[in-house]
């Protein structure tokens, strides 16, 4: 039977690895060493231990050294542990926790049974904090934390607080959240892509309802976590028991539950109608008693909105105050049953339009006790947040936009032509621990993960249509319009068709762990498969525009006055593509090996290789030989291909050595590479920008505005559909193939080097963990972690000369001036119809032209930081929790990589020689001071009080720049020079005025940034923002609630975000950078004098008394509230 098992299994992974995804730990471990009265090891006793809730249960056999471990077991608890031997009198341990991805040491003592009658000792082992054998920094948060943490937002952001190195969303340790690594059950939940800050699933993928427990890693020395730089979150949910408990709950907040001033001054808008209600739902329990388990969770968020409040009006006179239109009802009714009758085509309701914000969670998972050696989890996740959109206002190809919207006092659309944006979540994930022997066990994970960021919609496959008020008359019904703006718009939004982000995560492990005397070898292999793409078609259904509403009215075959559009537009994949898109895949093999060798009975020694292939696919790819051809000093980009083939190479090595044997102090640590992820779409630019991935007709009659001079007789009459329009497109000659010959040089170009590797950093921490000598636990944690930059992430223009050779300023700021700056190419001149001028010879004529900017990824190994922690961890009575952590982190790097375009990353970094030598400088995702403090209690009359208290210094970072241009690079970001006093008054730093030199120096001198930094550079995103403190309350309530012969909960809840901020509207405000400082543009460039120095003035807002900190004067700022109540049974 268990051959049979195996087999089936094995065919189930076979199947299963086609739709699999990468996974961190999802499971914990125990282990051990069992002697006799003499300190003796005790080989061959049994180590058996039950799951309590679920009956699941464990077995080791100790070994020639004493020593057992048991792989693969359920995180949480509580576990009893039975230790027994022939001829030794039986030792029972309960209360034993178990951490996620941890190990938990359990040492046994036997006593000599010779009577062998003996009834077992059974020992209560209170949970030492230091029983975990972790060498780096981690910080797990377990379910009760969970369920007692402030929160009104309910989201995984709110709970990763909690760790010293938390408090900025997904952000660790100074690095961009896009970056951190994020696995419910082992299941990719990353933003990949990183169009935004955002989680996928609208940043809330999973309830926090069905989390188990949570771990955030830094710098685990353990060689199975990867792909993270900064920092990971790996989660698991919560399994059924062999008790059914269930629950049912409601939250709800709104706007009178939330503050409406800053400063005392009232913020507009503070009182609209905002709210917002989940329901849920969570049920667990046996299926099979202790042999086959589940649970479910559901949760659904409704928030009310409006996303168009514009209706037709009666008699066509518009009130913008009434959100009334000049399109009357009649004409939408009119079109309406024209393109139904003729094209049978519905455009939905005109009075009627989908508004709600919703968001839709589903979890289900299956656990199975195979037997006591094999155990499998099954886990499937989906979510869908969805929103609202108006169709776009205005744009639109091949002709002048409408000065008006199309939901507007001008203009109106249907249901139809509205679209909605979906946060679209499914992952599964399966995971199959085995004991093979009493010396071998094996964990198999697989998990697939659908991340899609799509654009939805109720209509269907239709062109989109504007039809122009020729004929009508202006909003007041005094004047006859001119033809010039949208009166009505209908179909299938043009802009909506194939547009989304699509990540497809496929990945399987597989871990073969090895027991040999006082060693625990684990041999691993993974296997990541991602497919990540950015489809955007403008007009993919088809783009009409009408002069007039009876020019459209017309608009059909067998019409006596056949009207021809003004404008036709189609964007088409080549070749037949139906969706195609700027695509990236790669595949990742890794293998591993890593060591536990316990050298002494309080020292164990933790060493491992990691070994990763990165394979991408060019399938997806075509070479521009347009831009290949371009010579950037020697080098060329091609567009055909992603990088070349790499290995990462990740050794590690950590410690823990228990210094006086009893787990009161602990030293630990380690060193080792990481290897970590950049936001994908930086890769799908270069394909997105090469031009070979589709085809975008624009046909006008008049051949402005980017259109074609067309004949548009040949449209008039019936309207297309997609197919249709795309087939007499062809006909007319427009391409259906693209060969890379055919490419062209675009004016700005996206690559990624040949030799580009994903990121890597080198991590060392050392700890110390100290149990106080007290009646009640309390224990102190200090630790430290250095990072060093292996291969960093930077961009370059290529199309930028070396620095070396420019001419520069005289005076104290020397920086280098750009002029001719640009590498150069010859091209043929042309006039202004497009045609190649030639000479009176008849010879063309060559002019030279600077070559396109060509934003190329490429590695540096500059950047360093390093983190200072100090956390305390207390319990001084049953009941009270209190936890406080201070951590102070210093992040440098070359180019944080911000926004999700090439261009932006060089666009917004003050540099003081351009864009391409940044120069070392703090990261703009670094909070630089944090102390976050947490107070939970919990009383026996049913009350639970929990306090989080966060203060921090950064958050918002700015740089000191000038207001223009200085160094002529074209990035209007050029760092200030902050000179000295010396150098004012010697006029090596010159002002136009003595006026802007006295103001802007008493603004140096009164700035604490600047008065430290005189006869330097300002340095990017240094400037942060004050201190801010914070305090969030929840309250809760149980009232039990007798049912038969159970006692159940309903439990009523308050949760209060910044509550300081009810009782002074000024508490718990953030400040940012005074407005009249322009973002810390403080110095003007006016020129050079006569004598070769720069000059420069300052805006009269500047002097001594100038703050450079404001309160921020926005509703986030405000204090706001949630309530709840929740049923819960077992």
């Amino acid at each position: 039977m268990v051959q049979l098992l195996k087999k089936g299994f094995a065919a189930l992974v076979a199947v299963l690895v086609g739709i699999t995804a990468f996974a961190q730990v999802t499971t914990s471990s125990l282990n051990g060493k069992v002697t006799d009265a003499n300190g003796a090891a005790v080989p061959g006793a049994a180590v058996v231990a039950v799951h309590i809730p679920s009956g699941t249960q464990y077995y080791a056999v100790v070994n020639a050294e004493g020593r057992y471990a048991i792989n693969g077991m359920r995180s949480g608890g509580p576990y009893k542990v039975e230790v027994s031997c022939l001829g030794y009198q039986a030792v029972t341990f309960t209360d034993v926790t178990l951490q996620l991805a941890e190990a938990y040491n359990l040492n046994a003592k036997l006593n000599d049974d010779t009577q062998m009658l003996s009834e077992a000792v059974v020992v209560s082992t209170a949970n030492s904090k230091f029983a975990v054998e972790k060498t780096g920094a981690a910080t797990n948060i377990n379910n009760a934390q969970i369920t007692a943490l402030p929160t009104v937002s309910r989201s995984i952001s709110d709970v990763t607080r909690l760790s010293p190195y938390g408090g900025n969303g997904m952000a660790f340790a100074g690095a961009d959240g896009r970056t951190a690594n994020f696995t419910v059950d082992g299941a990719n939940f990353n933003n990949n892509f990183g169009l935004s800050e955002k989680l996928p699933g609208g940043g809330s993928p999973i309830s926090i309802d069905a989390i188990e427990e949570m771990q955030v890693v830094i710098s685990p020395f353990d060689v199975r976590q990867t792909n993270f730089i900064g920092g990971g979150v790996n989660a698991i949910t919560k399994s059924g028991t062999n008790t059914f408990k269930g629950s049912a709950y409601v939250y709800h907040r709104n706007e009178n539950m939330r503050g409406d001033a800053v400063e005392s001054e009232t913020i507009s808008g503070a009182r609209d109608k905002d709210r917002n209600t989940i329901y849920g739902m969570t049920l667990g329990g046996p299926i099979i008693k202790n042999k086959l388990f589940f649970f479910v969770n559901y949760e659904y968020a409704k928030t009310p909105t409006v996303a168009n409040r514009w209706r037709g009006s009666e008699d066509g006179i518009g009130n913008s105050n009434a959100y009334l239109s000049r399109t009357t009802l009649e004409d939408l009714q009119k079109v309406s049953d024209f393109v139904k009758d003729k094209y049978g085509y519905n455009t939905g309701s005109y009075t009627n339009f989908p508004a709600d914000e919703s968001n839709r969670k589903i979890l289900a998972r299956i656990d199975w006790n195979i037997n006591d050696n094999h155990h499998l989890a099954l886990r499937y996740n989906h979510t869908l947040n969805r929103s609202w959109m108006s169709p776009n206002a205005s744009s639109m190809d091949g002709g002048p936009r409408s000065a008006y919207g199309r939901t507007s006092l001008y203009a109106m659309s249907f249901a139809n032509s509205m679209y909605s944006m979906d946060n679209v979540v499914n992952t599964w994930s399966l995971d199959l621990n085995s004991r093979l022997s009493d010396k071998l066990s094996n964990q198999f994970l697989a998990t697939y993960s659908q991340l899609d960021d799509v654009r939805g919609t109720n209509s269907s496959d239709f062109p989109f249509i504007d039809i122009m008020d020729g004929g009508k008359k202006s909003p007041d019904g005094e004047n006859a319009a001119d033809g010039s703006s949208t009166y009505m718009a209908l179909g299938y939004e043009l802009f909506t068709w194939n547009n989304g982000v699509h990540n497809n995560v496929i990945t399987a492990k597989d871990d073969l762990t090895y027991y040999a005397g006082n060693h625990k070898a684990t041999f691993g292999a993974s296997y990541e498969y991602q497919m990540a793409d950015n489809s955007y078609m403008r007009n993919g259904t088809g783009y009409y525009r009408y002069n007039s509403l009876d020019d459209f009215l017309n608009s059909y075959d067998g019409s006596p006055n056949k009207a021809a559009p003004s404008v036709v537009c189609l964007t088409y994949g080549y070749d037949g593509e139906a969706n195609p898109a700027a695509r990236v895949r790669f595949n990742k093999l890794g293998v591993y090996a890593q060591d536990e060798w316990s050298m002494l009975d309080n020292f164990k020694l933790t060493y491992g290789l990691r070994l990763d292939g990165l394979f991408f696919s060019n399938q997806d790819l075509m070479r521009n030989q347009a831009i290949y051809d371009l010579d950037y000093n020697g080098k060329h980009i091609d567009t055909g291909k992603w990088p070349n083939s790499s290995l990462t190479v990740s050794p590690r090595v950590g410690f823990t050595w228990d210094v006086f044997g009893d787990k009161s102090f602990k030293v630990r640590g380690g060193t080792g590479l990481f290897s970590g992820r950049l936001p994908l779409v930086f890769f799908t630019n270069m394909p997105t920008n090469s031009g070979m991935v589709q085809y975008q007709a624009k046909l006008n009659a008049t051949g402005k505005n980017g259109g074609t001079l067309t004949d548009m007789k040949q449209f008039a009459g019936k309207i297309l559909t997609r197919q249709e329009l795309h087939d007499k497109l062809i006909s007319m000659g427009y391409p259906d193939t693209i060969k890379p010959e055919d490419g062209t040089a675009p004016s700005e170009i996206s690559a990624v080097g040949p030799k580009f590797k994903m990121p890597q950093v080198w991590k060392t921490s050392i700890a110390f963990d100290y149990s106080l000598p007290t009646s009640f636990p309390f224990t102190i944690t200090a630790e430290g972690i250095f990072n060093k930059t292996i291969n960093g992430v930077c961009l370059r223009d290529w199309s930028v000369k070396d620095t070396d050779g420019f001419s520069r300023f005289n005076g104290a700021d020397n920086r280098p001036i750009y002029q001719d700056f640009k590498y150069t190419y010859m091209t043929e001149k042309k006039d202004k119809n497009g045609n190649v001028v030639k000479d009176e010879a008849g010879n063309v004529v060559m002019v030279a032209k600077n070559m396109p900017n060509a934003y190329v990824l490429e590695n540096t190994s500059k950047g360093y930081g390093y983190s200072a922690n100090l956390t305390i961890n207390t319990t001084p009575v049953q009941g009270l929790n209190i936890m406080a952590a201070y951590t102070h982190t210093v992040s440098k790097e070359l180019t944080g990589m911000p926004g999700s375009n090439a261009s932006s990353v060089l666009n917004y970094m003050a540099t003081v020689n351009g864009p391409n030598d940044p120069g070392l400088h703090n990261s703009q995702y670094v909070t630089p001071d944090r102390f976050v403090a947490s107070l939970t209690h919990s009383d026996k009359s049913g009350n639970h009080y929990s306090f989080i208290y966060e203060t921090w210094r950064g958050g918002y970072n700015y740089s000191y720049m000038t207001v223009n241009d200085i160094n002529g690079d074209g990035y209007n970001y050029d760092a200030i020079y902050v000179p000295t006093d010396a150098e004012v008054a010697n006029r090596e730093f010159r002002f136009v005025s003595d006026d802007d030199r006295d103001r802007f120096m008493d603004y140096v001198h009164n700035d604490k940034y600047l008065s430290k930094r005189q006869g330097k550079y300002a340095e990017a995103y240094s400037v942060y923002s004050p201190w801010v403190h914070r305090v969030d309350f929840s309250y809760k309530h149980d009232f039990k609630v007798n049912v038969g012969k159970s006692v159940n909960t309903l439990q009523l809840s308050l949760d209060v975000k910044n509550i300081l901020n009810l009782f002074n509207s000024s508490w718990g405000v953030s400040k940012y950078m005074n407005p009249a400082l322009g973002e810390g543009r403080i110095l003007k460039y006016e020129g050079v004098d006569n004598e070769g120095y720069a000059t420069f003035s300052t805006a009269k807002a500047y002097n001594a008394n100038t703050e450079t900190f404001v309160p921020y004067h926005n509703l986030g700022q405000c204090w706001y509230a949630s309530i709840g109540i929740k049923y819960m049974f077992n």
